[in-house]
């Protein structure tokens, strides 16, 4: 059964209590296996890592927590990546990774080793895993239906798609086609992979743009919004309805024009700082605390009316983002028990 994380309180690092020192988990060594670093999303979830464990190292509740991440997405790599952190002897292992079926070899021969495993964004189906799963099919089918309520008269799509071969991908676009679908005054008139990045985008969104009707909306998995945006305003066609994710460079682009002519869209994405959450499930099952096996995350969501609070919160060149303590890991047990 997936439970929810309900009500939870997202407090700074610093506020976790000295008590916590005494965990019993202060001789654990956590690694990070990332699959991907070629986007400024993937470059925030490090540095959320890196913040959360460098604060629960120096307070002695684990001993170590490094962040390992393959050269390329490809599950062999990363499967020999996971293979070297069983010879080290890591008490547990948080993974974001390249598949949810291929790696599930690797991971079966960690959790043989005694290796506490829990995935997260790209989850892993491997029965003795832990999943920390955000709905992507869910995000895709609510875009649609945002733009079917601004949109009734339909009209011509764009969807860009992320990292192909990614159960992440593979989710967001099934849930936009199942929910496109129920809207047939919709027309898909074309799909190009922007990578998550908005220069690929961009660049993917300009290539295709000549041959294209008038386009109405544009689809979206994160960090392409501003990227569209900008093939758009190149090429010297109005921008459509593009749905945004949580990069400050699509944000600050969308109150920038709402200021200017009342443009309104959407937001809707998972915030970096899940990565946290992962290791201090990690750390709450070393410390004899499992949760369920299945959590699901709530997404972030921005709407015109939180645009600016959110703006003026989200560092330049930086993303919108919520960092979860160990506080958080521990509410989030009992909620699912």
């Amino acid at each position: 059964m997936t439970s929810r994380i309900a009500g939870l309180g997202f407090a700074a690092m610093l506020l976790l209590s000295a008590a916590h020192a005494d965990a019993a988990t202060a001789g654990k060594r956590i690694a990070l296996s990332n699959n991907y670093a070629g986007n400024s999303w993937r470059q925030t979830m490090l540095t959320s890592w890196t913040d959360a464990t460098g604060q629960a190292v120096k307070m002695g509740i684990v001993k170590e927590a490094p962040a390992f991440t393959t050269a390329e997405n490809q599950v062999t790599e990363q499967a020999a990546q996971i293979q070297n952190m069983i010879l080290q002897g890591y008490d547990a292992i948080v993974i974001d990774a390249a598949s949810p079926n291929a790696l599930n070899g690797a991971i079966k021969s960690a959790c043989d080793a005694g290796i506490t495993v829990i995935s997260f964004d790209g989850v892993v189906t491997a029965p003795c895993a832990w999943r920390l799963t955000v709905d992507f099919k869910g995000m895709g089918a609510e875009q649609v239906e945002y733009l079917a309520q601004r949109l009734p008269q339909g009209g011509n799509l764009i969807q860009i798609r992320g990292l192909a071969g990614t159960s992440i991908d593979d989710a967001f676009n099934q849930g936009m086609l199942d929910e496109l679908k129920r809207h047939p005054n919709f027309h898909l008139v074309s799909t190009v992979y922007g990578n998550w990045t908005q220069t690929v985008a961009q660049k993917a969104v300009a290539g295709v743009l000549p041959g294209l009707p008038d386009i109405a909306g544009v689809l979206t998995e994160g960090g392409d919004g501003y990227g569209a945006a900008q093939a758009f305003s190149s090429a010297g066609r109005k921008e459509p309805i593009i749905i945004m994710g949580n990069r400050q460079d699509e944000l600050a682009w969308w109150k920038q024009q709402h200021d200017k002519d009342g443009y309104t869209t959407m937001s809707s994405s998972i915030a970096p700082g899940v990565v946290t959450l992962a290791f201090w499930v990690a750390q709450q099952v070393l410390d004899g605390h499992p949760p369920p096996k299945d959590l699901q995350v709530p997404y972030l969501k921005i709407s015109q009316d939180t645009l600016a609070d959110t703006l003026a919160k989200t560092p330049s060149g930086g993303l919108a983002n919520k960092l979860y303590t160990q506080q958080d890991a521990e509410q989030l047990r009992a909620v699912g028990h």
